[in-house]
């Protein structure tokens, strides 16, 4: 009985073998003939037999099986390829390796060159998001990739997404940081990125290129870190979203970069006294950054500090004498002051040389706004510059000044 039981399992053996032999050469067949839907009827029932397949069929097999799916289904066919890589990295050979590579290459630049489609020419993020991430699954290396995932969920709102991927990121230490090898065409005297530093290294030496110079971009640690601020205070988890970043903090406190996203988390917070707070400490960090004082007059300005906000703004004037919007916060500010002598000349309005001792404080006030409008005109016009110093002009009487702008006026309102 026993000799019995051998025999008929040696016997079913035989038959499975034999079957996997004949639909792999089915399959072979129709791929050579572009038959995919053929091939695909071959491949299939010795899906089942993965785990049994026998070994001098096993590469071949998830050769075939990558190639069957190929474009039609990308995943599937990646995991084919990768099975391949390793059955042969084990038994080591490498010759459906070889040809596997090359295909998988190309599925890896046709899902990346999707996704970038979805995202910059369709918009279409929730796409964008799948076939990143997708990319970055196919080679794992390509890290940059996860990060577009995780850009492109946000845009999509869907922050669940985003966060596991800006997670992912965090786990693997992603820092996005990337070296530009860069030189000066000497044809065209403009500064070229060369690729790689071999290339620019070897075109200065033909003597095409000169100036060779190294550009390291900055890491992209502090944006994830806001990122996933920011998605947590969408999602209502204020207190977590603090916590991220001030743990950021932690090991990077003068990192100006992280301190300012965690002043802008305040801002969607509405905690302006936090802001302000950070932003004093961000003025230690970088003492000669306009950008810096601007805030701070903005936070003054809208807490009704208005000495303090004017002391900030000629401040970011000063370190930045073309800074159009510090010029116009800061008319905006000095105006402010009329909301109290409007007051009182409404109280006065039959005190006569009282109203008109106001009227006239009332003018100061103008003639002290005017040049910060007229510079921020200067350097930026818009129609809020234009007609905020047109009724200045007309308040004033400056009759020729007022009614040349107002031309100028009708002009940009298209009357």
């Amino acid at each position: 009985m026993k000799k019995q039981i051998l025999a008929l399992s040696l016997g079913l053996m035989s038959i499975g073998m034999f079957a996997q032999k004949n639909e792999l050469k089915a399959a072979e067949k129709a791929i050579k003939k572009n038959d995919f839907k053929t091939a695909k009827a071959a491949i299939l029932p010795l899906e089942s037999m993965e785990g049994s397949m026998d070994a001098k069929y096993e590469a071949k097999y998830y050769y075939l099986k990558g190639a069957t799916y190929g474009k039609t289904n990308v995943e599937k066919a990646a995991e084919a390829y990768n099975k391949l890589f390793e059955v042969e990295k084990a038994s080591g050979s490498s010759k459906y390796t070889k040809i596997a590579t090359p295909k998988l290459n190309e599925l890896i630049l046709f899902v990346s060159e999707k996704a970038i489609k979805a995202y910059s020419t369709d918009k279409d993020y929730k796409s964008a998001t799948k076939d990143f991430y997708l990319t970055y699954k196919l080679s794992p290396n390509d890290t940059t990739f996860l990060y577009n995932a995780a850009v492109s969920a946000s845009l999509e709102k869907d922050y669940d997404t985003s966060l596991k991927y800006y997670n992912e990121l965090q786990k693997i230490g992603y820092t996005g940081i990337t070296t530009q090898y860069l030189a000066v065409n000497k044809a065209s005297g403009a500064t070229e990125n060369l690729g790689t530093k071999e290339n620019r290294n070897t075109m200065v030496k033909f003597g095409t290129y000169t100036n060779p110079t190294d550009k390291v971009s900055e890491s992209k640690q502090p944006e994830i870190i806001k990122n996933i601020g920011y998605i947590l205070i969408n999602q209502g988890k204020n207190d977590e979203a603090i916590v991220v970043i001030q743990e950021a903090r932690k090991s990077n406190p003068k990192d100006l970069n992280l301190l300012l996203n965690e002043a802008q988390l305040y801002i969607k917070l509405k905690q302006m006294d936090k802001f302000g707070e950070l932003m004093q400490e961000a003025i230690e960090l970088d003492p000669t950054n306009p950008s810096l004082f601007f805030n701070l007059g903005v936070v003054n300005q809208n807490e009704k500090k208005t000495e303090e906000a004017i002391k900030y703004y000629k401040k970011a004037i000063e370190l930045k004498p073309d800074y159009g919007d510090a010029y116009m916060n800061l008319a905006v500010a000095i105006l402010a002051g009329e909301e109290a002598i409007v007051e009182e000349m409404n109280k006065n309005l039959s005190n006569f040389k009282k109203y008109d001792e106001l009227e006239g404080k009332q003018k100061e006030l103008y003639r002290e706004a005017l040049p910060y409008l007229e510079k921020a005109d200067e350097l930026g016009r818009t129609e809020d510059t234009v007609k905020s110093i047109l009724n200045i002009y007309d308040l004033l009487e400056m009759t020729e000044k007022a009614d040349a702008l107002r031309v100028v006026y009708k002009e940009m309102r298209g009357q």
